[in-house]
């Protein structure tokens, strides 16, 4: 439901203001109504808003129910609205969704009233309307958008799924080092007061412990000021452009992520490009949609070499960071004339090559985390243990003589 602004009057003629929540427009002129009151006019109160993207799931059964929809002959006024008040939808979503239906009632296209939810569609979703309006063919696109999305959201889950393991596994190591560096060390100290040189493991170890101990509220300052500072750096341009490039400059890993990447935007040029925008158009548009700001910050150039009378193959072949055989497959197209199949085929086969390239990720991460507390873990052992055996070999050799 909808929140509205809205101006009424009672009976007796008197103004009145406030908010009040409703499916739509003649859902609050009703419940108002009720009241012995009667709308004068209303405003939604989150038009305007900035909104954050909508998550690639439900941009995915959006399309697809509105496709569908329309394929069997529901006016468009009609889908929206049914669209707009399923109750299994988030707020904000239905927020978002009876406004799109509010200006298409005024006689906006549909296009139009998605760009105006200031970030709540992607660019790619909106051009694509925009060309399907002209041609017709809005069911098509957006039975073509539905499975656009809903490959980004696998690609999503899947690169989701290869960190969580990773990032649980780092927490837990990171928690029994502070457990024994806090309460089972300290337990040992009256062992190894009795000694009167301590090997160089275990003094650093104890220097650890007891800093941690007798200093947690310096260290908690500092890991919380330096993890603000490293935010507010990492969000720099520059630092962010230098990043994305030593990414792809990772050996193994780097090319696994320029598969991930040039899936990305393979299939998104192949969406745009089926639906009829023009190429240049399409990579303005697909730009912001790689992830990736070092390749990002290439597609202007590859760009005004389309303009120029360059083949799109020999554009795509002067960014860094893709795969050589998408300019390939792409230069086939070229040859023989069917672009918009090279394009949907090559799509297809970098989303197989990424899915590939995330199951790698998540098999190389596993187990170098697994070595690096194995690591860890070890040092504590030996610097617990070497003082020990050092004792009970003194003691031995003082028996013998």
């Amino acid at each position: 439901m909808a929140k509205y602004l809205y101006r009424a009057r009672d009976r007796r003629g008197k103004l009145e203001t406030g908010t009040m929540t409703a499916l739509d427009e003649d859902d609050l002129y009703r419940r108002l109504k009720e009241k012995d009151k009667y709308l004068i006019d209303a405003e939604d109160a989150f038009e305007g808003k900035v909104h954050h993207q909508l998550p690639p799931l439900m941009l995915s059964e959006f399309n697809r129910e509105l496709g569908d929809m329309l394929s069997a002959g529901v006016t468009l006024v009609r889908a929206l609205t049914i669209l707009s008040q399923e109750e299994t939808r988030k707020p904000r979503e239905r927020v978002i969704l009876s406004q799109i239906l509010k200006l298409v009632r005024q006689g906006e296209s549909v296009s139009d009233a998605m760009e105006k939810q200031m970030g709540a569609f992607p660019l790619l979703m909106i051009n694509m309307y925009r060309a399907a309006e002209t041609s017709g063919s809005l069911a098509d696109t957006a039975k073509r958008l539905a499975v656009h999305y809903e490959k980004e959201h696998q690609l999503n889950t899947r690169m989701r799924g290869a960190t969580t393991y990773p990032k649980i596994l780092c927490v837990m190591a990171v928690l029994v080092v502070i457990f024994i560096m806090s309460f089972v060390l300290p337990q040992l100290s009256d062992l190894f007061d009795s000694l009167t040189v301590l090997p160089l493991p275990t003094r650093i170890l104890f220097g650890i412990s007891s800093f941690i101990r007798n200093q947690y509220k310096v260290l908690i300052a500092v890991i919380f000021i330096a993890a603000v500072a490293l935010m507010i750096i990492s969000r720099m341009p520059a630092v962010k452009f230098k990043r994305d490039e030593l990414k792809l400059r990772i050996p193994v890993v780097g090319r696994l992520l320029s598969v991930i990447y040039t899936a990305r935007f393979a299939r998104c040029l192949s969406s745009l490009y089926l639906a009829g925008i023009p190429i240049v158009t399409a990579m303005q548009t697909v730009k912001k949609t790689i992830g990736n700001e070092y390749i990002e910050s290439q597609i202007d150039r590859a760009i005004s070499l389309l303009r120029e009378g360059k083949n799109l193959s020999e554009a795509i072949d002067s960014i860094d960071g893709f795969m050589k055989k998408l300019s390939s497959v792409i230069r086939v197209g070229e040859e023989s004339g069917d672009l918009s199949k090279m394009l949907d085929s090559i799509a297809d086969s970098f989303d197989y090559e990424s899915e590939t390239a995330v199951n790698r990720l998540i098999s190389y991460l596993e187990p170098l985390l697994i070595v690096i507390m194995a690591v860890v873990i070890g040092f504590i052992m030996v610097a617990v243990m070497l003082p020990i055996y050092d004792s009970y070999s003194a003691i031995g050799t003082n028996v013998y003589y």
